[in-house]
């Protein structure tokens, strides 16, 4: 089984000295941030349609990056280049990037964890939108150089052919009993989730909760979200503990005999976007950045991701769900990890 280890990769960034706001053709990205003007969104896509591209690194399904980059494209006539991969890997590739003198990634979106990596690597712009107060709390990071635009909400996935609704957990404590011996999942690589529920419930309670789960019913550990939602949908796993809502959502759109159900304390992972404090293209990476605050945060909700923009209608609005402090995960990473393997992963 791979083992996450968090491993910080060391790199120093110059950042160019900053220039007067919107000055000459080649304006530093902290000019063109600050600048408040009426006329902001106009000088925005005039620079950008100068660039006339964008370089765009991201984790999102590739589905969702497609249709972002369609909707984007067919509305400024700006060209995303588009590059995807694991989350891990995102980050590493911009690291080595930093590095270099090789112009590499404008805009980044990839889970709000390793943006904060990326946030302690010194490569990203300070950035403070018009939009951030359309936004959900705590989707804007402290510092200011992620901004979340969306989340996944955890919750249970089951298959209907194999649970009946009536037979659902309430609580996390149902599912300590023994009828669900055998027929539960988690995905093998959910320790935001494991420390979240561990902390609501206390330390030491919740890791005993957790071993005595393990002990009296076991789980299946599967490796992506995506694969675990595709086992519900088979009915090889009759109920997943960490499904992302969209993945349950958008398979019962599709007639797959599946549906979800919300326990308390509901848990949410956020995805953020930032940009790089050395773009090559710093209108296009602007204007992108506020079209996936504003009109990108419909299209996340047409594919069934919980936008963060307040005005975008979501089924979850309503939904009391809580987000990680991601700096404070982030210290404790290694701690999690281990308990998430010993605890988990190992005694599946």
């Amino acid at each position: 089984m791979y083992i996450i280890r968090l491993k910080f990769l060391l790199s120093i960034l110059l950042i160019a000295s900053a220039v007067p706001a919107w000055a000459a053709d080649n304006p530093s990205i902290a000019s063109l941030v600050s600048y408040q003007g009426a006329d902001r969104q106009q000088r925005l896509i005039a620079g950008a349609k100068k660039e006339g591209s964008l370089s765009v690194y991201t984790s999102i399904s590739s589905a969702a990056a497609q249709k972002l980059k369609a909707d984007f494209e067919q509305k400024y006539g700006i060209k995303i280049k588009l590059w995807r991969a694991g989350d891990r890997a995102v980050l590493q590739k911009i690291v080595s990037e930093s590095k270099t003198s090789l112009a590499g990634v404008d805009v980044v979106n990839i889970g709000s964890l390793e943006m904060e990596m990326l946030h302690r690597e010194k490569v990203l712009q300070p950035v403070k939108s018009p939009y951030a107060s359309k936004l959900i709390a705590g989707a804007v990071a402290p510092h200011n150089e992620w901004v979340s635009t969306f989340v996944n909400v955890v919750v249970l996935g089951y298959n209907t052919d194999k649970v009946k609704k009536a037979d659902l957990p309430k609580t996390y404590q149902d599912l300590l009993d023994p009828k669900w011996k055998g027929r539960l999942g988690i995905e093998a690589t959910d320790q935001e989730w494991f420390y979240a529920i561990v902390k609501n419930m206390g330390e030491e309670k919740g890791l005993k909760y957790f071993r005595d789960l393990v002990a009296t019913n076991g789980l299946s550990v599967r490796n992506g979200h995506s694969l675990l939602g595709n086992l519900i949908v088979a009915g090889e796993v009759p109920l997943g503990l960490t499904v992302y809502n969209h993945t349950i959502i958008s398979a019962k759109r599709k007639g797959a005999p599946v549906d979800y159900a919300v326990l308390d304390p509901a848990i949410a992972v956020s995805f953020s976007m930032g940009i790089s404090n050395r773009p090559a293209n710093p209108y296009a990476a602007l204007l992108f950045y506020e079209y996936m605050l504003t009109d990108g945060q419909k299209v996340f909700a047409e594919i069934d991701y919980v936008p963060t923009n307040k005005e975008v209608d979501t089924p979850f609005r309503n939904t009391n769900y809580q987000m990680v402090d991601k700096a404070r995960f982030l210290d404790e990473f290694n701690k999690w990890n281990d308990l998430w393997e010993d605890v988990i992963v190992q005694r599946k």
